[in-house]
């Protein structure tokens, strides 16, 4: 099966990143949008976990890939399929859980690792493991009607390895709340808590909106949006001292200095778009 990213934006083609429950689509300016089967449902299997991980590999070695949308098919509900995924994990051992857990962690960390800026558009019910993509995104776009929630705790289960993505978007105090409640909310609490960015009436508008997000992340070099990106994952939660400025005026400088820089600059002085944004 051909990778749906082709050259230019890949050095090396995976052709095992697209499987029936994970597939992307990519346009040669740089936007991916990873299509996610089972994004709504109440967790995501081994599967579709392993077709997220190979999908994300072949997105990190995407020189030219800008932004990365997340999306998902359908929008599940919490039923049937949830209920039988249940029953069969009765009949695994705590190695089992462990390495379940293990590797739906690494899978939202190479999310939030991605050098490319990350945005969940989300319909219908983004909950468990569907939430957790949706805190571990640099930005999250819903519908009116998206509900999102954490309903484990209701089933006895913890799903631990969501908190710090969790906590992150929106602070441990909100993080308790959705954790220890497992109340489910909608999209309008979402974007009080800062779960979500932007709220839109429809499927239609976001389709209109991830457009318009597309466009507008071109204007932006992409070293440099990987680096505002790297910086702020370097910072969180780390005291400002000395140490810090310090470093920080070594990475502008280094910045200042380096290609994107002066192609950017000499481009605005000559009243010229940047070469980024011909692309």
């Amino acid at each position: 099966m051909p990778n749906p990213i082709a050259d230019p934006l890949v050095e090396a083609v995976d052709t095992d990143a697209e499987s029936p429950l994970v597939r992307i689509e990519a346009t040669r300016a740089g936007a991916a949008t990873v299509w996610i089967e089972t994004f709504g449902a109440g967790g995501l299997d081994s599967l579709s976990v392993g077709a997220l991980h190979e999908a994300l590999e072949t997105l990190k070695g995407a020189k030219g890939v800008r932004i990365v949308f997340f999306r998902g098919r359908s929008g599940g509900r919490l039923g049937a399929e949830d209920a039988e995924a249940l029953r069969l994990s009765e009949v695994l051992n705590e190695d089992d859980h462990r390495a379940d857990a293990q590797a739906l962690a690494r899978m939202l960390k190479e999310i939030a690792d991605l050098p490319a800026l990350t945005v969940a558009l989300v319909e219908g019910t983004a909950v468990g493991a569907g939430g957790a993509i949706t805190a571990a995104c640099d930005m999250a776009v819903a519908v009116a009607d998206a509900q999102f929630g954490f309903p484990d705790v209701r089933r006895g289960l913890v799903l631990a390895v969501a908190a710090p993505f969790l906590i992150e978007a929106v602070g441990p105090r909100a993080a308790r709340n959705l954790l220890a409640f497992g109340r489910t909310i909608d999209a309008a609490q979402a974007a009080q808590i800062g779960l979500v960015h932007q709220v839109v009436a429809d499927a239609a508008a976001l389709d209109a909106l991830q457009g318009d997000l597309a466009a507008e992340v071109m204007a932006c070099a992409p070293g440099a949006l990987a680096q505002a990106k790297a910086v702020v994952h370097h910072l969180a939660g780390r005291r400002i001292d000395h140490g810090m400025i310090d470093e920080l005026a070594r990475r502008q400088a280094q910045s200042r200095m380096g290609e994107e820089s002066k192609a950017g600059v000499a481009a605005v002085l000559e009243g010229r778009p940047a070469p980024w944004r011909a692309i």
